[in-house]
């Protein structure tokens, strides 16, 4: 396949707002959808032990903090309750990255070292579309159900009663933390196809997500710059919790989280780009 047929399959049909484009990638998503869910009833196993190892995990964690706070009052200016909030929204937001697009970044450079991503190029639908949503992790939302619980719990030890707007604005900003996981890792998962291995260095930035359980104020200096602006983790939880627990100082953060989330998709579409042009197919 030449650069050229790969910039003419790259220009397939984007998705558009006209509604019978719209209603097209919709009926193509629920097969995708529909796939997922046959492929979990075949390992039912597996899928019941993937959702047991991350609700330790998450318990594992939770147990920190209240060991933690044995020996403390405040982190900063973060209280107990606050802290195990912001583990259970970091959790949330990283089991719905994790349900819509970790299988699908993670996978990107073996469908380009197999050869499969050039039947992709083929198909008369949006190229990135379909690689970033072919599976769907349907563990991950039990387990992001399971972190809204103890979102709820925590919000209920500090007799929180957030109103609507507050809920909203809440899972607007986890929606923008979402964009920031996702454009970052499918940035590092097109290095793909120039290395055709890349699965190590996205693995290694989805480490990263621990970062941000932390309250923003453990840090300082160029590290908390470095993970608010180059790799803006401490954004991603931080920022809704705030302003769920009312702890918002200043605007500018929602405006910062919001801002980079933009930057992020930008920068990863101009890297899909970039990266599709110097494809040539994995026969040539």
């Amino acid at each position: 396949m030449s650069q050229e047929s790969t910039k003419q399959a790259d220009a397939a049909p984007a998705l558009h707002h006209h509604p019978s484009t719209l209603g097209r990638y919709l009926r193509i998503y629920a097969a995708l959808w529909k796939n997922s869910v046959t492929r979990e009833t075949m390992f039912k196993g597996n899928f019941l032990l993937w959702i047991f190892v991350e609700v330790l995990w998450f318990a594992m964690q939770l147990c920190f903090i209240s060991v933690l706070y044995l020996h403390t009052d405040t982190i900063g200016t973060w209280k107990k309750w606050e802290v195990v909030m912001l583990i259970g929204a970091s959790h949330f937001i990283q089991q719905v990255f994790q349900a819509f697009f970790l299988v699908n970044c993670t996978n990107l450079s073996e469908l380009i070292r197999t050869g499969k991503f050039d039947f992709l190029l083929l198909l008369p639908i949006n190229t990135r579309f379909v690689v970033s949503l072919r599976q769907v992790d349907l563990g991950a939302f039990v387990n992001a159900g399971s972190a809204l619980a103890v979102l709820g719990y925590a919000a209920h030890q500090m007799h929180l009663a957030p109103s609507a707007l507050h809920l909203l604005i809440f899972f607007a900003l986890c929606v923008a933390g979402i964009v920031i996981h996702y454009s970052l890792m499918f940035l590092l998962a097109t290095i793909s196809f120039f290395t055709v291995r890349a699965q190590g260095i996205v693995w290694g930035y989805y480490n990263l997500f621990q970062i941000a359980r932390m309250p923003d104020e453990a840090f300082h200096g160029l590290f908390k710059a470095f993970f608010t602006f180059a790799l803006p983790m401490l954004l991603v939880s931080n920022v809704p919790v705030r302003v769920l627990a009312d702890k918002l100082d200043h605007p500018g953060s929602v405006l910062v989280l919001l801002a980079m989330s933009v930057v992020c998709f930008v920068l990863s579409e101009l890297g899909w780009r970039a990266s599709l042009r110097r494809y040539t197919s994995a026969s040539s």
